[in-house]
């Protein structure tokens, strides 16, 4: 059927909202895409990125990414001496009286200290010394008040006025002066991370250690070896596991704690601030912005005042992550109070119960669920939030971290330390997960049975 103009200007007056949008409307994605675009553009200038960017030091990652994964052990020789011998770092991972197959003293009384065996090495005595890598052997020479090289540069040496810097990439590298050799050799894994240097299973294989625990003799009268291995462990100097675990351990408690106490406290509040159950609106609005500012006020913030108070440790911790829960839970708990179904809740009314008989009847059973729910998720959310608290003095493994992280030399632990946060908020996260799943098919289940009896 064909329209005619008057017919079809009569239906665009009858529904102006469709064929007479306004232009905001009609074009919202195209001024939501750009107005994207500008706030970027804007972002990239008020941070001045394009700047940061040109003047990072992008060479300097991968060193310091495998510092997370890997250790390096700094021998230095010294030439101006009578005989030339290896001194190591006082807490070098060799221990105490290091002798390194790789450090080798030749029959001349020159030495040869191998990188990556053969086809990284260095070979040196006072007056010359011969660095080996990537195929080509550059010698070097000590005897005319400076380090010359003696030929073309290759591009992974740098020669300075008074030094010879070559470069090896991740296993190390070699500094020659006139006067020392220093070496950086770098090894996967983590030195020393179960026995210490001055642990008397150090050095020893793994079976090594096992016999000695079954069948060997005690190596400290009086206590079984497997006491001593034990007792070696959780008291590693050099990774601090007994300190590293009982920090962890006092960040889940804080967790724990600050998360519980909120709970208790933001629950009778939220009754008094949710408008459809409290008498007075004045009070309802006065606990509304008690919670407001009571969550406002940051997590880190709380810890920085609460460390003034109290001192460094987990007590602070824990009154901060409690005073941020009241609001946070006081806000949900209220708003979930005020979203329920009030037939339930008129129903017990009208059998002649008191108010709090009502509430515990007519309004729980419906919201309980969500509470529990959104306690559990602040409860993993703050198993988190305790380890950037800590880091402030509020106690638990962030001050731990911290620590470890100020030497700006030790990323090692820093790491060990990050790998056991994220396996605790995973070990959290799944047990949270579980006991939501479970609590919605028991809410479920007896909701059927309430259905059926019905």
């Amino acid at each position: 059927m064909t329209m005619t103009v008057d017919e079809i200007r009569a239906i665009e007056e009858r529904f102006p909202q469709v064929f007479r949008r306004p232009l905001y409307k009609r074009f919202w994605p195209l001024f939501l895409v750009a107005g994207t675009i500008l706030y970027l553009i804007y972002a990239l200038w008020f941070f001045s990125l394009p700047q940061v960017m040109r003047e990072s030091h992008w060479e300097r990652l991968p060193l310091f990414l495998s510092q997370w994964i890997s250790y390096d052990l700094q021998p230095e020789f010294r030439l101006d001496q009578p005989e030339i011998a290896p001194k190591y770092p006082r807490f070098s991972a060799l221990g105490e009286h290091p002798n390194p197959d790789w450090v080798i003293r030749n029959s001349d009384g020159s030495f040869t200290v191998q990188i990556d065996g053969e086809a990284k090495s260095v070979t040196f005595d006072k007056t010359r010394a011969t660095i080996v890598a990537n195929g080509q052997a550059v010698p070097v020479s000590l005897t005319s008040g400076k380090p010359v090289v003696e030929g073309p540069v290759p591009d992974w040496i740098t020669v300075h006025d008074d030094e010879v810097v070559a470069r090896m990439g991740f296993v190390g590298e070699v500094r020659v002066t006139v006067d020392r050799v220093k070496i950086r050799k770098r090894f996967l894994g983590w030195a020393n991370f179960v026995f210490d240097t001055r642990s008397p299973f150090f050095g020893k294989s793994a079976r090594e250690v096992f016999s000695l625990i079954v069948s060997g003799p005690e190596l400290r009268p009086g206590t079984s070896n497997l006491a001593l291995a034990a007792d070696n462990i959780w008291n590693n100097s050099q990774w601090q596991h007994g300190d590293v675990w009982t920090k962890l351990l006092q960040t889940i408690v804080m967790a724990f704690l600050g998360t519980l106490l909120g709970g208790i406290v933001a629950f009778p509040l939220a009754f008094f601030a949710a408008r459809n159950i409290t008498p007075s609106g004045l009070l309802s609005q006065v606990l509304k912005r008690f919670f407001d500012f009571m969550r406002s006020v940051d997590m880190l913030i709380w810890a920085l005042f609460f460390t003034r108070a109290f001192g460094p440790g987990p007590l602070a911790g824990s009154a901060a992550i409690f005073f941020t829960e009241i609001g946070t839970l006081g806000k949900t708990y209220s708003e979930a109070l005020e979203n329920i179904d009030d037939k339930p809740r008129e129903g017990v009314l009208s059998t002649g119960a008191n108010g709090l008989l009502v509430q515990r009847y007519g309004v729980l059973p419906e919201v309980v669920p969500i509470f529990i729910s959104q306690t559990l998720y602040q409860w993993e959310s703050n198993t988190r939030g305790a380890t950037i608290i800590g880091a402030v003095g509020a106690g638990g493994i962030g001050l731990k971290l911290w620590e470890a992280m100020r030497t700006n030399s030790n990323w090692a632990n820093v790491f060990y330390m990050v790998l056991l946060t994220l396996l605790v908020v995973f070990v959290f996260d799944n047990i949270s997960n579980f006991l939501r799943r479970r609590l919605s098919r028991t809410l479920h289940d007896y909701n059927r049975l309430e259905a059926a009896q019905g």
